[in-house]
């Protein structure tokens, strides 16, 4: 039997983050509201320190390590976002480091976690579509006596993601729509349980890219759907499953899953560039594309949009925007 976090889990990551964590910046559009009919609320989780929200569930998991913990050190795998946040936190700490990075991640998220790393860690390259990450990293855990921490299915990860939407809530009060990026369910699961007890009636959407739609296969399914590594520009959702301890909370606490195409990840990335003057990764883009695609009738609403990350390899920003 599980043992879900609640919202007083994400209260105490709220004060363990305090200090550490940005309060990270709640922006508005004009242009978007006319767009929309709506009120659009940007939570910028661009600003957040290591330029992404999983900052927030990787220092609160590390900072309730046992001393013993602390010194054998913390393995984990990543694309790149809980790769960096783990080194950052890690490095915050004083704790080990071994983290495993796919081949094919951006070349900027990989060298900014050796950056963060320093000499107490190393990144592990693997090939996400031949290799298996889960096995890798349990096998290092093994061998080295480290703590696994995954990249959200731990209930003190998602407990410090769900403060992002806490401070949100806390900012501009009840909102009517939440929508959040979604990968494997850290950050949408953590955004739900903050949207309960905050904003009870608040409608919360998480947001996939239309070629790895696992997890609205799961919700609708009402079991946890497995697929292929998704081929998508929105690398940080490129999972495969939604985690057991993400899916319970989602399903019992999130209204729906909708999707969105890489096309109108460009086109979100592009108002933010051109409209906001913000730089936001392909996977951060995921809730705005769904704000103007997915359907979802916002006339009239306040709406949350979790904008999830910033880290973008400059290259290939520019290609996208270009195209």
């Amino acid at each position: 039997m599980l043992t879900l976090p609640t919202y007083a889990d994400v209260e105490q990551a709220a004060r363990r983050l305090q200090g550490q964590a940005h309060r990270t910046p709640v922006l508005r559009s004009a242009t978007a509201d006319a767009l929309l009919g709506a009120q659009l609320f940007f939570k910028c989780e661009n600003f957040q320190r290591m330029g992404a929200f999983k900052f927030r569930g990787a220092y609160n998991a590390l900072a309730q390590f046992s001393p013993e913990q602390k010194r054998a050190g913390v393995v984990t795998f990543s694309s790149g976002n809980h790769a960096q946040a783990i080194a950052l936190s890690a490095r915050l700490l004083g704790i080990p480091a071994a983290i495993l990075m796919p081949l094919d991640a951006p070349q900027a998220k990989v060298d900014a976690t050796r950056g963060y790393l320093g000499e107490r860690g190393e990144v592990v390259l693997y090939d996400r579509y031949t290799q298996d990450r889960e096995a890798m990293t349990a096998q290092l855990a093994a061998g080295r006596g480290m703590t696994p921490i995954p990249p959200y299915d731990h209930p003190h990860v998602m407990a410090g993601q769900g403060t992002a939407a806490k401070e949100l809530f806390e900012e501009t009060g009840p909102l009517d729509v939440l929508l959040v990026c979604l990968g494997g369910g850290g950050l949408l699961s953590g955004c739900a349980l903050a949207a309960r007890a905050l904003a009870p009636k608040c409608k919360v959407y998480g947001v996939e890219p239309e070629a790895g739609n696992d997890g609205q296969q799961s919700l609708r399914s009402g079991a946890i759907v497995h697929i292929e590594t998704p081929r998508t520009i929105a690398d940080g959702a490129q999972t495969q499953h939604l985690g057991q301890y993400t899916f319970e909370v989602i399903r019992r606490d999130v209204d729906d899953i909708v999707t969105v195409t890489d096309a109108q990840l460009v086109d979100a990335m592009r108002f933010y560039a051109q409209r906001m003057k913000l730089v936001v990764e392909p996977t951060g883009c995921l809730s705005l594309a769904a704000a103007f695609h997915a359907g979802l009738d916002l006339r009239g609403q306040r709406v949350g949009v979790i904008v999830s990350g910033g880290n973008v390899d400059l290259a290939r920003y520019a290609q996208l925007l270009t195209s």
